[in-house]
């Protein structure tokens, strides 16, 4: 479905990102791990057409996206739901899902489409006409996850969901990730939750100082003595 094929990175002089390839397939998960400052966030700014590669490129069911602005990413049906959420605090939750939509011209489509969404998050049909900066970090989490499905995207860019919620909610979020994919949406998860993420996941990378260090299938990978040794602090037992 989209490639990343030796991109490099750069913020200015500094380069981020080294050669890194990905491959998300249509349909399924794909994580992508790592430490801070790994270049995880980079990764996702590139593919909605925040940032531009030096090397390399980004192709979208076939199509080169390099020289496409980020509006038209969007429209293609990229789309990216930031670390910290993005959400508009000082309005309603129905209003943050009415700008949500505001590209979209089938209103009557928008209506089911809001319904759909308030059946993966109750709470928000609850918090209707509350203002968003007083919901919990749990609450404006699933805002951002939902108000990002009004845009009905084909590729889920989702930035750290975890960050910041207790446990029980972090698994509640990734369990309607993984509801959102099976209703067809391929997603890509940036998180440094590794066992969570690994435990929806069909596939990995491990993103280490701007290069991939490891790939492979999700349970595989969770397995492996680099992701016991470095991110589940278990020690390799010779």
């Amino acid at each position: 479905m989209l490639e990343l094929q030796s991109v490099d990175v750069h913020y200015g002089a500094a380069q981020a990102l080294y050669g890194v390839s990905i491959a998300i397939p249509h349909g399924g998960i794909v994580a992508l791990l790592g430490p801070n400052g790994a270049g995880k966030t980079t990764v996702l700014r590139t593919i909605s057409g925040l940032l531009t590669p030096r090397q390399g490129a980004v192709v979208f069911e076939g199509r080169p996206l390099a020289g496409i602005p980020a509006e038209e990413v969007t429209r293609m049906g990229i789309i990216h739901v930031p670390e910290g959420r993005g959400i508009l605090p000082q309005f309603t939750v129905e209003e943050n899902f009415r700008i949500g939509a505001y590209l979209r011209k089938d209103t009557a489509q928008v209506g089911a489409d809001i319904q759909q969404i308030l059946d993966y998050f109750p709470i928000l049909g609850k918090r209707w006409h509350q203002v968003a900066a007083t919901l919990s970090g749990g609450e404006q989490q699933m805002l951002a996850i939902g108000r990002a499905l009004l845009s009905r995207p084909r590729l889920l860019l989702v930035d750290e969901p975890s960050f910041g919620l207790a446990p029980l909610i972090m698994k509640e979020v990734m369990k309607i990730l993984q509801r959102i994919n099976q209703q067809g949406v391929t997603v890509l998860l940036v998180e440094q939750n590794v066992r969570l993420a690994l435990a929806i996941s069909d596939f990995a990378y491990v993103l280490e100082g701007g290069r991939i260090a490891a790939s492979g299938e999700a349970k595989a990978l969770a397995t492996s003595d680099l992701i016991k040794r470095s991110y589940l602090g278990q020690r390799r037992v010779e």
